[in-house]
């Protein structure tokens, strides 16, 4: 059996669907297509590379053309047995392509991306994925709300549709530990700077906690940002407002090294920043879409705000604030139960593997 498996990003690929991989490998060869870098973990695992060049956000139809080109040929000369690509590009060209030649495949939604929230992209992206989908022999899901989108819009039909516990967590390397000593309250970020991870609603919840418990409250973020909030987000830092750590290799030090970790994106596939988050066993605050209340037993584990309101994302947190550390770590450790019973990687990767044999 060979599998080729198609994504947009090599490293990210290792880090969520490594688990998946490793399975396959037990009983099949697996090459995986993706862009240059980041390519040297997937060679580890056992995988073969094929590379494709891939616009991960920009919309140029003789760009995507040349893409769908190269999926093409690539598939043809793999010649596998079956064929699973993740995120929207790669669905798109890389399940049309599998269509036409043929090839059985899988495309694995992991959230609608930026496309599905404006109006003249939707309607294109959603009859892009129709022709795409129409012939997938599954496609997967990381919520039932991005897979109801699909069925009621008659993108695919119902009986396509699997939906998994986006791509789980490593309980092991997510492990519960206890909360940071102090008095202070710390929060982390982790997550691209950008307008629709809820950024805007962040920095204004920041500014008015800081103002009212100073050194008593933290705020790092990581992540890399976009253009658009390199000046914002190093006048902050400067002013002592946020922690910006840039790029962190390390989260799970991160995530230990604080009591809660705060997530209002406007939509999301499945938040694995909120799973590990919550693995670690740390409160969770984040916004009422889907992607991320599945993270969260509301009050119980965290707590749950309406999106793009930044008064209401600053009451939850103030809120975590005047919690005394029993209560944030007694909501903690229901967090790690939560995800223990729905989120296990290994789970994940077992009803993957059953779909696709």
């Amino acid at each position: 059996m060979r599998y080729l498996i198609i994504s947009n990003n090599g490293g990210m690929l290792v880090i969520y669907r490594g688990a998946l991989l490793r399975e396959l490998l037990k009983n099949a060869s697996v090459t995986a297509c993706v862009p240059h870098g980041g390519e040297e973990e997937l060679k580890k695992l056992g995988c073969d590379i094929v590379y494709a060049d891939v616009d991960r956000r920009g919309i140029n139809p003789i760009s995507d053309l040349k893409l769908f080109g190269q999926y093409k040929k690539i598939i043809k000369e793999v010649n596998p047995d079956a064929v699973i690509t993740y995120s929207i590009k790669p669905n798109i060209y890389g399940g049309y392509a599998c269509r036409k030649l043929g090839i059985p495949y899988y495309l694995h939604v992991q959230g609608l991306g930026s496309a599905f929230y404006r109006k003249g992209l939707k309607t294109v992206v959603s009859t892009m994925y129709r022709a795409a989908a129409k012939k997938a022999k599954a496609v997967f899901f990381e919520n039932d709300g991005n897979r109801d989108l699909f069925v009621n819009k008659k993108i695919i039909k119902k009986d396509q549709a699997v939906v998994f516990s986006g791509a789980g967590v490593d309980l092991d390397a997510f492990s519960l530990t206890p909360m940071p000593e102090g008095d202070g309250v710390k929060f982390a970020f982790v997550s691209r700077i950008m307008k629709e991870k809820g950024v805007d609603e962040l920095f204004y919840a920041a500014k008015k906690l800081k103002s009212e418990f100073g050194d008593r409250f933290e705020l790092s973020i990581a992540g890399i940002f976009e253009d658009s909030y390199e000046q914002v987000v190093n006048e902050l830092h400067e002013k002592g407002i946020i922690n910006y750590l840039g790029f962190v290799n390390d989260v799970v030090s991160l995530y230990r090294s604080c009591d809660a970790v705060v997530l209002p994106s406007y939509h999301e596939g499945m938040s694995n920043v909120l799973l590990e988050g919550a693995a670690i066993g740390r409160v969770l605050v984040t916004t009422d879409v889907y992607g991320c209340r599945e993270a969260v037993v509301s009050e119980e584990s965290g707590l749950i705000c309406p999106v793009r309101d930044g008064e209401a994302l600053y009451s939850a947190m103030k809120r975590v604030c005047l919690m005394s550390k029993d209560e944030r770590e007694t909501m903690g450790k229901r967090g790690r139960e939560h995800v223990e019973k729905n989120f296990d990687r290994k789970e994940v990767v077992r009803k993957t593997v059953e779909v696709i044999k």
